[in-house]
């Protein structure tokens, strides 16, 4: 759901970023904690970048300005909470911008904002949620991750729809028909992507349950594989 350079007017743009600015300052110093001493979450968090950036550069065209494409955000969001992931999310967009060509310089605070704020909060929260429910691991991560990719759509379709309202609907009517084009290539993107997240989760439990365990995905080493 990159939007492209110079799509958003303006005051858009600028108020995205304004938006992300907090978020981004916080998750800064809370990657930076990780980042100290802990050798396996180290690992774990370039591997989750690694994630997102591979999966985000996918993006096939979409709605005009912007594309459809897997978020990645997921994975990390589990693992290290949505403020680190802000942090990563916001290192993946600007890279793409930087040698992919994807998005834009103007439009990475809303870019931002959809998938490494909406995207990581909506995954953090439902995994948590779930996980307190008492469902299991595989179940858990796979809404997680699926929600995710789902909540960015809606935000992207919600920040153009903001910037371009329909002439005679308005918002709404042009949020419909974001949301509605959209869906096609998302609905099926989301799901594989929660089915893959969970996969990678099942791979790092195979090989990493005290790292897990340290970071509180998993309650003990043995608790069952996703």
């Amino acid at each position: 759901m990159h939007i492209m350079e110079g799509y958003l007017p303006a005051s858009h743009a600028s108020g995205w970023w304004l938006a992300t600015s907090p978020f981004l300052a916080w998750g800064i110093r809370s990657a930076g904690k990780i980042m100290k001493g802990n050798k396996e979450a180290k690992l774990l968090l370039g591997a989750s970048g690694g994630f997102a950036f591979v999966l985000s550069a996918l993006k096939l065209p979409s709605v005009t300005g912007s594309s459809a494409h897997p978020t990645g955000i997921g994975l990390g969001s589990v693992l290290f909470g949505p403020q680190v992931m802000c942090t990563i999310g916001f290192v993946v967009l600007l890279f793409q911008v930087m040698f992919l060509g994807h998005g834009g310089i103007t439009t990475l605070g809303a870019n931002t904002f959809s998938m490494a704020i909406v995207g990581a909060w909506v995954a953090w929260g439902v995994f948590r949620s779930l996980k307190a429910l008492g469902l299991s691991l595989a179940v858990s991560v796979f809404f997680a991750a699926t929600l995710a990719d789902l909540a960015t759509y809606i935000t992207t379709a919600l920040q153009l729809a903001l910037a371009f309202p329909d002439p005679v609907s308005g918002l709404s009517g042009a949020l419909a028909k974001f949301m509605g084009i959209f869906a096609l290539t998302q609905v099926p993107l989301a799901i594989s992507e929660g089915l893959l997240t969970t996969l990678v989760v099942n791979v790092f439990h195979s090989h990493g349950r005290e790292a897990l365990l340290n970071l509180g995905v998993i309650s003990k080493v043995g608790e069952s594989k996703p």
